[in-house]
Parts: C-alpha cells; structure tokens; sequence
C-alpha cells in the first residue's frame, strides 16, 4: 500500500475544506484500487459532499445546531465550546474511501472530499492519503 501525509491549514475558524485535488493528485497514475483518506485529529473528520453550493455552510451550521458552541462539554480545554470538537468525529468520521478508476477518483458529479474542522485552535490538519491497488 502507497501511504503519504499532506499538511492543510484550516485556519482560525471553522471549515469546510476541499481536498479534492490534492486526492485526485495522490490517486493519478495508480490504476485501479481504493483511496482511503485519514485525518489522524481527534478533532476533525472527513466528509464527501457538495460543495461551492452552499453545502459546505449548510453542514457548518448543521454541526453548529446539533453541537452548540457552549459550556456544556465536559472537555473544557481551549476556546469556548471546545469539547465538541471532540464529540464531532462521532458524527462526520475521520476516514473516507473512495473507488479509484484507472488513477482517477470515482466520485460522482458534484461530490467533493472535504476536511471537516470545528476546531479554531490548531490552524493545521494532516491528512493521510493511502492506496490500496486493486
């Protein structure tokens, strides 16, 4: 199996990122096989969506809803709110796999690979990029 690690930097607020290329950059050539891609962060996941569309602040304001930016977490290190960030890899995981057709991703049409980050206070993710040929 092929493995690399690439850095992000998510900022100081969160986000929604588009890796998309830089998978289908570590996919190209490979032929066929799976690409699992894995943020090795207790406090951000990986998500395949739409983006540019709105979806990407929808999803912000859907974890924002179902995981509020407040003192009720018992993990209380950081800024306010911060042990939700802990909780949100429960719910958009830290891994993805998707199928690899002839060195390219087999996403559908308006499908991205996003780096999801609620956590203001680490402005930079790793990102693991492995493949397994098939």
């Amino acid at each position: 199996m092929d493995s690399e690690t690439r850095s992000f930097q998510t900022g100081g607020h969160e986000v929604v990122l588009d890796i998309t290329s830089a998978a289908a950059e570590f996919a190209e050539g490979r032929g066929d096989g799976l690409l699992h891609v894995f943020v090795p962060h207790a406090t951000a996941g990986l998500a395949i969506i739409e983006t540019g569309a709105g979806s990407d602040d929808d999803l912000l304001a859907a974890l924002d809803d179902l995981l509020p930016k407040d003192d009720r977490w018992r993990h209380r290190h950081g800024s306010q709110g911060h042990g939700r960030s802990h909780v949100m890899p429960a719910v958009v995981p830290p891994y993805a796999t998707v199928p690899v057709l002839d060195g390219r991703l087999a996403l559908g049409t308006w499908q991205s690979i996003c780096l999801v980050d609620l956590n203001v206070d680490n402005a930079t993710r790793e990102v693991r990029f492995s493949f397994l040929a098939g």
